[in-house]
């Protein structure tokens, strides 16, 4: 089956069953390995990206159910957002091992895009899908509020 959908800005299409999961077509298919693959059973984040302006899971999004959607990942990720969450992470120095960082990041630009002065409580359910192995939950939630800072200035 052809599927397409605007990916990063563009049009895409592939040619591929319609149960695969959005992860491997990104990944396999698109060269574009930004986007992580954790848990295979979206209960980790680390395969994050965006369908339509809302985090998802990739790995559990089949790529038949995005026909004529807009997906974007990690390395388009843009926008106020996106900019203020990547110049917080930089600034406290979020990232340990960096596996999970990703998905965390297209966490905290869909959050901050919904809600721009969100309580510990917000970040702590929007970020509760994401697992960090380094746990460096304390700086994640530290950056998200940064970055909302960021991008109130």
């Amino acid at each position: 089956m052809t599927v397409s959908f605007r990916l990063n800005g563009e049009t895409v299409s592939v040619e591929t069953p319609p149960d695969t999961p959005l992860l491997w077509v990104l990944r396999d298919e698109l060269d574009l390995t930004g986007t992580k693959f954790g848990c295979g059973v979206a209960s980790c984040g680390a395969c994050t990206v965006h369908v339509n302006g809302e985090p998802v899971r990739s790995c559990v999004t089949a790529v038949g159910d995005l026909d004529g959607g807009e997906v974007t990942t990690i390395e388009a990720a843009d926008g106020a957002a996106a900019k203020a969450v990547q110049a917080a992470w930089r600034e406290l120095d979020v990232v340990q091992c960096g596996y999970c960082q990703s998905g965390q990041i297209m966490s905290a630009i869909g959050l901050l895009s919904e809600n721009a002065k969100p309580s510990d409580e917000d970040i702590d359910g929007a970020m509760a899908g994401n697992v960090c192995r380094c746990a460096t939950y304390v700086r994640i939630r530290a950056a998200i509020h940064r970055a909302a800072e960021i991008m109130e200035a």
